[in-house]
């Protein structure tokens, strides 16, 4: 069986901690096995998936295409399934199974298995997951679902409604509710309904057949080039409730996606995460990522998060509404993790000539490289704060250290390496600070050393 991790999510629900490129699933604010003490949900999910058995060549992840450094940044080697733009779940699997088929080899015939990579489970989740197989032949299905045991009524998910009496142990799909209000919640569970966690185990086959006979796209490099043909609809809708034969497994462990500051707040074992001094309060949880301290006195059911996006202070039982509130705010992320190490931004200004002026402090990990770039619009300054290290300017080679001033001219091509960690200030200025005003050449130090005469081997 293959396994393909879904992640997704736009950033507002848990703001200003998330953001477009940091989604929930990247937050680290649980409680880990560690060094550090604290672990994403992308993290979590990973060692659990290894405590399974499940080997990594089995598992791949479907995510835009800017979130697929901080995916590896944080669990590794993984295969990530690029989406060109976000379309919901039906473009998003299709992709995943014909990139499967296409490109690693899988057969029609093996089991594909669906499940988002955000929530918050027990350890024995994918072990469960991994039944689904079994249940989707045993039961001569077009698909398996996973439901969870549903511990309250609520109108926050979906249910899927079993017949009452299952045939050789497999229970079978009758209908499907979606988010119904709380009276038809508690009815539905009298009738033994599961919540819809968006797990599905399916064949290739079966999806790539409904594809053709549907005219979309049904090859990886066609689905590819053209995303845009699929409906920007969910695979619920586009395919599960399409089907005649569905069997359902329940779950009865935890299972929560963590989607309000509130539900998130509940798996924080520790109240304060960074600078956080806490002083008479009670249900009051403190994140903060910024340099200065966050003193709470006196909150009751608080949660208080300061980040360079933005602070929050808001009221758990009201967090829920958090997406509407922030959802006019656009301003471009001011924290990002990258595969060489992270980087927060201090100051951005906008003169009256259009000149604009970008401050990062920039935190570059042991063993890691900017790659040999150049840009068009602006000029950078690097300012050495902590640590040592090598940067190249357009073929010569340097040592630099704390205190050391480098100075990046348009058009001047450019990388830096730590062995042994280092963080810089750097200043952007220019007429166009955007993420697009980058040309790359090189991306390891070792086609760097390769290509350019006079770097040292080390």
């Amino acid at each position: 069986m293959r396994l393909v991790l879904l992640s997704g999510g736009s950033g507002k629900r848990l703001w200003p901690m998330s953001n477009d490129v940091r989604s929930k699933q990247f937050l680290r604010v649980l409680s880990s096995r560690n060094e550090s003490g604290l672990e994403s949900m992308l993290q979590r999910v990973w060692r659990q998936i290894g405590d399974c058995g499940l080997a990594p060549h089995q598992v791949h992840v479907c995510a835009s295409k800017v979130q697929t450094e901080i995916i590896h940044a944080q669990i590794g080697e993984i295969g990530v399934i690029e989406e060109p733009e976000r379309r919901d779940t039906f473009a998003a699997i299709s992709l995943s199974i014909l990139h499967l088929v296409d490109r690693c080899g899988v057969e029609l015939d093996e089991p594909v298995a669906v499940c988002p990579v955000d929530h918050f489970v027990d350890d024995h989740y994918f072990q469960e997951i991994q039944r689904l197989s079994s249940l989707l032949q045993d039961g001569g299905a077009d698909m398996a679902l996973m439901g969870v045991q549903p511990t309250e009524p609520t109108s926050k998910f979906g249910y899927i409604v079993p017949d009452a009496v299952s045939l050789n142990g497999v229970l079978k799909v009758r209908r499907f509710v979606e988010k119904p209000d709380q009276e038809t919640a508690r009815r539905l569970i009298r009738e033994g309904a599961l919540w819809n966690c968006g797990v599905f185990c399916f064949l290739p086959r079966t999806l790539i057949n409904l594809l053709n006979k549907r005219g979309l796209p049904a090859t990886y490099e066609d689905a590819h080039n053209d995303f845009h043909a699929f409906p920007k609809r969910s695979f619920d809708y586009e395919v599960v409730e399409q089907l005649q034969s569905i069997v359902v497994h329940p779950y009865r462990g935890m299972w929560s996606d963590l989607g309000t500051w509130s539900s998130l707040s509940e798996q924080m074992e520790n109240e304060g995460v960074g600078q956080a001094i806490l002083s008479q309060c009670e249900g009051t949880h403190v994140v903060n990522e910024l340099g200065i301290p966050v003193v709470a006195i006196g909150l009751r059911d608080m949660m208080v998060v300061a980040t360079p996006d933005g602070i929050l202070a808001a009221d758990k039982t009201m967090s829920a509404s958090l997406k509407d509130v922030v959802g006019p705010i656009q301003n471009r992320p001011m924290f990002e993790e990258r595969l060489w190490g992270t980087y927060r931004v201090i100051d951005y200004q906008k003169f009256l000539d259009s000149t604009e002026v970008l401050t990062k402090c920039i935190d570059l990990h042991a063993g890691r490289n900017l790659s040999y770039h150049r840009h068009a619009w602006r000029e950078e300054i690097w300012t050495i704060i902590e640590g040592e290290g090598e940067v190249i300017l357009d073929g010569r080679w340097h040592r630099v250290r704390a205190g050391d001033v480098v100075r990046v001219d348009q058009g001047t091509w450019h990388a830096i390496r730590t062995r042994s960690g280092m963080q810089f200030i750097e200043v952007q200025r220019g007429s166009r600070l955007v993420e697009e005003d980058i040309e790359r050449k090189y991306l390891t130090w070792r086609e760097m050393v390769e290509a350019i005469p006079g770097i040292p081997v080390s």
